[in-house]
């Protein structure tokens, strides 16, 4: 069969969950449009309960949509629902592991659900990838919760899928695990699976992502490559260091500007209203001494801001 364009690709996706005796009827997606280009690190971001999980869930099979067509790997959920899930791996956010099993029996029998013959198994191979191969014999119980979410990525892997999904799979963990999870996660992808991450580490998905999309309110409001996405904000900040300590921000004529902890004064303007020598030339101005200074270009915490609550940004077009 020919490699589809695109791991995931949903159109018109709706869910609505129905009112219950205690919640009314809440409209969780709203009509999501989303291509996930087959061989990408695709980041999906969004504050809590914008819909994220509920569009990974429909994927795992464990939501039915209320509207809307979803492909994976070029498999309708519909159509061909076993086939469909067969293609993901699915990390969730919640650590789900047997605590009386080893890893090595946990990865065994995640095989034997999804009917991988045992010749074909590697479950040694997994637990070495993920760095548990000393801790194979060891019970979960025993594992620090670090181990416990590796563990969980070789069990979303143990069918070989070319797609794999990580919810907030570093939540918790601490930097060297991160690091860890990542270099093989990095390694997957480029061996060709599919990544896609959800994160509230917006450094995280800033340097791992190809293709950054964000949904807020359940729907999509930004969906572009990760280096066009920083650019919709039209901004930079220019940070002086001064000679003598400030006690106010001086009159910075048309500009404005903040003193930061560190004693710094940050003045942040739009790049196409005006230039770096236009800000200090209003800083000498001033009467600041300028001992040092720095620029900065916003970052995907900026663009994530912006587009989620509430402030100024230039609109885009959401990919169909």
């Amino acid at each position: 069969m020919e490699l589809p364009e695109f791991a995931i690709e949903a159109r018109g996706l709706v869910k609505t969950y129905a009112k219950t005796k205690t919640t009314p009827a809440k409209l969780a997606l709203n009509g999501i449009d989303l291509q996930i280009p087959r061989g990408s690190i695709f980041g999906l971001l969004g504050p809590n309960g914008a819909g994220k999980s509920t569009f990974i869930n429909i994927l795992a099979g464990l939501v039915r949509k209320s509207a809307g067509t979803v492909q994976i790997w070029g498999r309708d959920i519909d159509q061909r629902p076993r086939d469909a899930r067969a293609c993901i791996g699915v990390v969730a956010q919640e650590i789900a592991a047997d605590v009386f099993f080893t890893p090595r029996e946990s990865l065994e029998v995640q095989a034997g659900l999804y009917g991988v013959p045992r010749r074909e198994r590697r479950t040694d191979e997994l637990l070495a990838a993920v760095g548990l191969g000393e801790q194979a014999e060891a019970y979960v119980r025993q594992l620090s919760g670090g181990m416990k979410r590796r563990l969980m990525v070789a069990k979303a892997m143990v069918h070989n899928p070319p797609v794999l999904i990580l919810d907030e799979p570093t939540a918790g963990v601490d930097v060297e695990l991160r690091r860890q999870l990542w270099a093989y996660v990095v390694g997957l992808n480029k061996l060709g699976v599919t990544i896609v991450l959800t994160t509230h580490y917006l450094q995280e998905a800033e340097e791992l992502c190809d293709t950054i999309a964000i949904i807020n309110r359940g729907e999509v409001v930004a969906c572009e490559p990760t280096s066009q996405l920083l650019r919709r904000i039209d901004t930079r900040t220019v940070v002086i260091t001064p000679q003598e300590p400030l006690n106010a921000v001086p009159d910075l004529g048309r500009f404005e500007g903040r003193i930061r902890a560190g004693g710094e004064l940050a003045i942040t303007f739009k790049s196409g209203e005006a230039g770096v020598e236009q800000v200090l030339t209003a800083v000498r101005n001033a009467g600041v001494t300028n001992k040092d200074l720095a620029t900065e270009n916003p970052d995907l915490e900026d663009v994530f801001m912006a587009l989620t609550y509430g402030a100024p940004t230039p609109a885009a077009p959401v990919p169909a």
